[in-house]
């Protein structure tokens, strides 16, 4: 059977379909962002402590992506993505109506387990159905899906909790969820390549172990740990900064400057393209000094210029990740749905160690202690890039056997 191929109806049909399931996994995920003032002040919590709403939903993804990528491999790739993204959008809905913190960090955890079965499995779809000269831009568009749900999430949040609160803006991400996902529904075409096997947790195991002595991919997990520990620490407490005085915006002027997303939007499906074409190693270690010039230019006390600065960043975040997530698929030559799921579970536990790690250097030195976090990890995401290059062109000049 032949592989889905850019430029037809079903590459843009496969295209909307995961663009809506990654806007409803990001939306649902990072809708408490812009929310981390509001509940430092309305439950009494610490920066560090009101990050959790985001940090918990992200360590529950990590871990149960896990075995959410092996039950893909026996229950198949689109039946466990819509469930998933159904289940999540009513869930979202419920927790709107936490009474305390603990009970909605409680329904954030369930989220986060829920949510698992969507981005290592979509994943792993692109890389069974799409041919690999289409891969690098199929890949990107996804990920611009991911940037667009993460961006309206935070903007709709923002704005609905300024003029109704915080409770009404979680009702409004669970209602989107569900007109996406019924989007995902209608369009997402079967698997054509994928083969089911039953499931049996020793054969998980040892797939994940195999997978984990890939020297070559434990740099890729590295780096996508340390690209979305820097991700996430920016966001999770510039709007505390951004709150505060001299500035004292509004939380919804603080929820549409997110709209930067749309770079992200654009460089995920550029830069994938500009590693199809000049190589993944080059064009990632661009993503990463973007990463860098973003987040020092964030330094700056002028307004516009620190707004500059997120874009920046913004716009080299969503390249690398779309890089990396991409190479994982290209590297691994066996259980592909796992590989992925690695990927993704370093990827979100960065999230919850950066962004919580982040609380207290917020609280000890403010926004430069902020930066300087960031400048570390990206520093060795570039050491271990470079790491990665070697080996990957070592592998390719080495002699094969015959």
């Amino acid at each position: 059977m032949s592989y889905i191929k850019q430029g037809t109806a079903l590459f843009r049909r496969t295209n909307i379909a995961l663009f809506a399931g990654g806007f409803t996994t990001f939306a649902v995920l990072y809708s408490t962002q812009p929310l981390l003032p509001v509940f430092a002040q309305e439950f009494g919590l610490t920066p560090a402590v009101a990050s959790l709403s985001l940090s918990v939903v992200t360590i529950a993804l990590a871990v149960s992506m896990l075995l959410a990528g092996s039950l893909s491999e026996a229950w198949g790739r689109k039946p466990v993505m819509l469930v998933a993204l159904f289940a999540v959008s009513l869930m979202t809905l419920l927790t709107a109506a936490s009474p305390t913190y603990p009970v909605l960090l409680a329904f954030r955890i369930l989220q986060g387990i829920i949510l698992s079965g969507v981005p290592a499995i979509a994943m792993a779809y692109l890389g069974e159905e799409v041919e690999a000269g289409s891969l690098g831009v199929a890949m990107g568009l996804y990920i611009s899906g991911n940037s667009v749900g993460g961006m309206a999430g935070r903007i709709v949040t923002g704005t609905l909790t300024d003029l109704w609160g915080w409770r009404t803006a979680i009702v409004g991400i669970g209602l989107l969820g569900v007109a996406a996902s019924v989007v995902f529904w209608l369009l997402l075409p079967p698997s054509r390549h994928f083969e089911p096997r039953p499931l049996k947790l020793l054969p998980l195991v040892r797939s994940l172990a195999s997978l984990c002595r890939d020297v070559r991919l434990l740099c890729l997990y590295g780096v996508g740990f340390l690209l979305m520990g820097s991700f996430v620490t920016l966001y999770n407490y510039i709007g505390f900064q951004l709150l505060a005085p001299p500035y004292s915006l509004s939380q919804t002027l603080v929820g549409w400057i997110f709209l930067v997303y749309i770079v992200g939007t654009f460089s995920s499906a550029w830069m994938g393209k500009q590693a199809d074409r000049h190589g993944r190693p080059r064009v990632l270690a661009i993503a990463l000094l973007l990463l860098f010039a973003g987040a020092c230019l964030t330094l700056e006390t002028d307004l516009l210029l620190k707004l500059a600065g997120i874009a920046v960043f913004t716009f080299g975040f969503f390249g690398g990740h779309s890089i990396a997530s991409g190479w994982v698929g290209r590297l691994a030559d066996h259980d592909k749905a796992q590989a992925s799921s690695l990927y993704l579970f370093f990827y979100y536990a960065g999230s919850s160690v950066g962004g919580t790690a982040g609380g207290s250097l917020w609280s000890a030195f403010g926004w430069h202690g902020i930066v300087a976090m960031i400048a570390c990890f990206l520093f060795a995401a570039l050491l271990l890039s470079l790491r990665l290059t070697v080996l990957t062109r070592r592998a390719e000049t080495a002699p094969r056997e015959i």
